[in-house]
């Protein structure tokens, strides 16, 4: 409450939080043994109980000043393994180890006196507590002091019991109270009531309403019992990797920021292995923003026990409603709360980054720039999964399927498919982005009294999802599978013997160390044996299959299981793409006219930039010029001085021993090509209806890869194909137009067209291929 301390000469009100007859005992005891230190001549301390009315009627109509001591009883579960942690055994006494019921503290209190004790927040002088509370609301009334005094009590106790239990269990305690009695807030209220013409006292209990149904109640006994019980369903799954370098350093900025962290979303168990994780590191438990899709029995009210905040999917023309979420976001940060969210919007269906959605980071923008929050620290955070059991149904989403609901079915079928071991998965966390800082550098202008620009507020959030991203990228590790399957997934289906797809990995892994790029534990891939594990575990999980009747074994993707081996694949392809870009560029130079042949491939890398911009995320356009000038170094160190034709580029790329451009890019461009040919056949005139169109591409993709027209059978995918309707949409293609649309439409199918057919080329100069050729 402030850093003021009792002296013999002030008079002393011990504020008693207590909910028993055991618990005001001991507080009484310890009051009567001086536990206040105040020495023999100080006069005996008042107790009052911590209570709106107490405090108005004992405490606000005394006429001195005295120093308020805020105090309660701290109940702590038995000691195990060094820790004190609630267990599900505790179940079996039918009371909450750390709310114990009044006989089991009895019992404690005469047996285990090592298990409870009393705790003091900071105390303060009536005074001070006076003028902070007028200062800060304006309202001098005695009720609307005295809830002040309560709630400020509760959160200097709560600081005093992280002392004792660690800051992971940090938990907020009368949250929509503080927010209700809020002027700022009430009068937002007013004005949505007077704008939308409801009552004033509708406005109210509406938005009470909904900070009921918003706020994450969260209870250290289940969040202890919950990680417990999850823990062995995703233990058995996989073996944690988390790089723990610079935890330290976040928390001591978390001393004085919130910390939000933004993890890529591959599956349903990242908020439990990242829990853990931070949980480990004594990091408070996060408020981790989930969509209502998961707010079911029994798993919504446990989730909001352990600080799950499940929003709406959709706020409609709800102002209360949004004027509630906008305010509570903003009284997390500014309590110093650290935050979760996936900002893909959902789980990722291809394996690699999706696109992200801004409206939670508007939320934190906007308390950052009025000022509600003096900053937010985004960490990006990466979940790598050497094996998912859970792709199956989002392979069959990518091909038309419904999403199943979640529900009890739903539950008991996830916890069954995590029962076999899926190897290894790995977190790893970014730089800490500052919030204020970078939508500064962005344009945002900082300040309450700022005049709004919408325009370039937007962009500025738009650019930091952007950081966000790439730092998530910047930190992805490859995983052993990723790279199985990119070889396998780059030869038309050939079943390929291990020492062939030892001749395809042994340059990609050297590339990987001469880049320093993230690893998982690819070490194994380099000998024999270590790669037939690989193998085995992919054909158990039904995604490799391997023929073992001829001379030798030989491996290839299972039948209808391209999508999953592309998932796998797709979340280390990021790393893949300048190199891709470089050979398609000087496949381009080489076909040139130009008297600059070089100059036509750098404008021809430009383009491809543009071209999967929905797809993957590109640096600027200096940024993006620099990270190609490191990849043609790679390739020939010397090219600044000496300038090779392009025929000496081609010879090189080849000669490195693998070409990636078929590898990486054939089966996103193969689903624009798919749209490009469908828009192309439509009346130019006629409006486009895009879910028509998105499953038309499913059915007429299938027929286009059993024809070979396609030969990606990754290509055949909702979600590449929505993407690939950004990209028509954002080059103007969808229309309605006159004529000169459906030329547009044509031009552009016939561009991938010829880009496919570069990348036909490209595919015989890899060296995996031009050993099958006569």
């Amino acid at each position: 409450m402030s850093d003021s301390k009792p002296t013999a000469a002030t008079a002393a009100v011990v504020l008693v939080e207590a909910a028993t007859a055991v618990e005001r005992d001991v507080i009484s005891r310890w009051v009567a043994a001086d536990g206040l230190e105040r020495g023999s001549g100080a006069p005996s301390p008042i107790q009052i109980a911590l209570d709106t009315e107490q405090i108005v009627n004992k405490l606000l109509a005394r006429g001195d000043d005295p120093m308020v001591v805020p105090v309660r009883v701290l109940w702590l579960p038995k000691e195990r393994d060094g820790s004190r942690r609630a267990h599900v055994s505790d179940i079996a006494t039918f009371s909450n180890p750390r709310n114990p019921h009044r006989l089991a503290q009895k019992w404690i209190v005469r047996n285990a006196p090592d298990r409870h004790r009393v705790l003091t927040g900071e105390p303060a002088l009536l005074s001070e507590l006076r003028t902070r509370h007028t200062e800060s609301t304006g309202n001098d009334t005695p009720r609307s002091l005295a809830r002040y005094i309560v709630r400020s009590a509760v959160v200097t106790l709560a600081r005093a019991e992280r002392t004792v239990i660690g800051d992971r269990y940090k938990v907020p305690r009368l949250v929509a109270e503080e927010i209700l009695d809020d002027p700022r807030f009430r009068r937002q209220l007013d004005d949505i009531a007077a704008r939308t013409g409801i009552p004033r006292e509708e406005a109210f209990e509406r938005a009470d309403a909904a900070l009921r149904e918003l706020v994450a109640a969260q209870s250290r006994l289940v969040s202890d019992l919950f990680s417990q019980a999850m823990a062995p369903i995703h233990k058995r799954a996989w073996t944690v990797h988390a790089d723990e370098t610079g935890m330290a350093e976040l928390r001591k900025y978390n001393r004085r920021y919130p910390l939000v962290f933004l993890p890529s979303h591959r599956s349903y168990a990242d908020a439990f292995v990242l829990g853990d994780v931070l949980a480990q590191n004594d990091f408070p438990p996060n408020h981790l923003i989930g969509g209502a899709n998961l707010n079911f029995w029994p798993i919504g009210p446990i989730a909001r026990r352990t600080g799950t905040v499940f929003i709406r999917r959709s706020f409609g023309e709800d102002e209360i409603y949004k004027a509630v979420v906008e305010e509570y976001f903003g009284y997390l940060l500014a309590k110093r709360f650290n935050m979760e969210w996936y900002f893909e919007g959902g789980r990722t269906r291809t394996g690699k980054l999706r696109p992200p959605r801004y409206g939670l980071l508007n939320y934190l923008a906007m308390a950052v720039r009025t000022g509600r929050a003096e900053d937010a620290l985004l960490i990006p955070v990466s979940i790598t999964y050497e094996r998912l059991n859970e792709l199956g149904a989002i392979s069959d989403e990518q091909l038309g399927g419904k999403k199943k609901a979640e529900g009890l079915a739903w539950m008991a079928n996830y916890i069954r498919s995590q029962q076999n071991s899926a190897g290894h998965v790995y977190i790893r966390f970014g730089d800490p982005l500052s919030a204020r800082d970078r939508l500064t550098a962005h344009g945002d202008v900082m300040g309450a009294d700022a005049p709004p620009d919408e325009a370039r507020a937007r962009l500025a959030v738009q650019k930091l999802a952007f950081e966000v991203a790439v730092g998530i990228n910047r930190i992805t590790p490859i995983a052993t599978n990723a790279l199985v399957t990119l070889a396998l997934l780059g030869v038309r289906g050939r079943a390929l013997t291990i020492p062939e797809i030892q001749s395809i990995l042994d340059p990609v892994l050297a590339y990987i160390d001469e880049r320093k790029i993230p690893q998982g534990e690819l070490q194994v891939l380099r000998e024999r044996m270590g790669l037939a594990g690989v193998l085995d575990r992919l054909s158990d999980a039904k995604v490799v299959t391997g023929y073992t009747a001829g001379e030798e074994p030989v491996y290839s993707i299972e039948p209808g299981q391209h999508l999953v081996a592309a998932f796998y694949r797709n979340s280390a392809i990021h790393w893949f793409v300048n190199r891709s870009l470089l050979e398609l560029a000087a496949l381009t130079a080489f076909d040139s006219h130009s008297a600059n042949p070089l100059e036509a491939g750098w404008a021809e890398a430009m383009r491809l930039r543009d071209l999967l911009k929905f797809e993957f995320f590109f640096p600027d356009r200096r940024g993006f010029e620099t990270e190609m000038e490191a990849e043609v170094l790679l390739v020939d160190p010397e090219w600044r001085t000496r300038k090779p034709t392009p025929t000496e580029l081609l010879d090189k790329l080849a000669g490195s021993g693998f070409m990636m451009a078929h590898r990486t890019l054939r089966s996103f461009l193969g689903a624009q090509l798919v749209v490009a040919e469908r828009l192309a056949l439509r009346d130019p005139e006629s409006k486009v209806d895009r879910e028509q169109l998105l499953s038309e591409c499913v059915r007429v993709g299938q027929q286009m890869l059993l024809q070979t027209r396609l030969h990606s059978p990754e290509s055949v995918s909702s979600e590449l194909f929505a993407s690939a309707y950004k990209l028509a949409d954002n080059r103007n293609l969808i229309g309605p137009g006159g004529p000169e649309l459906r030329k547009e439409r044509e031009d552009f199918a016939a561009e991938l067209r010829a880009l496919g057919g570069r990348i036909d080329r490209a595919e015989q100069l890899d060296a995996s291929n031009r050993k099958l050729l006569p």
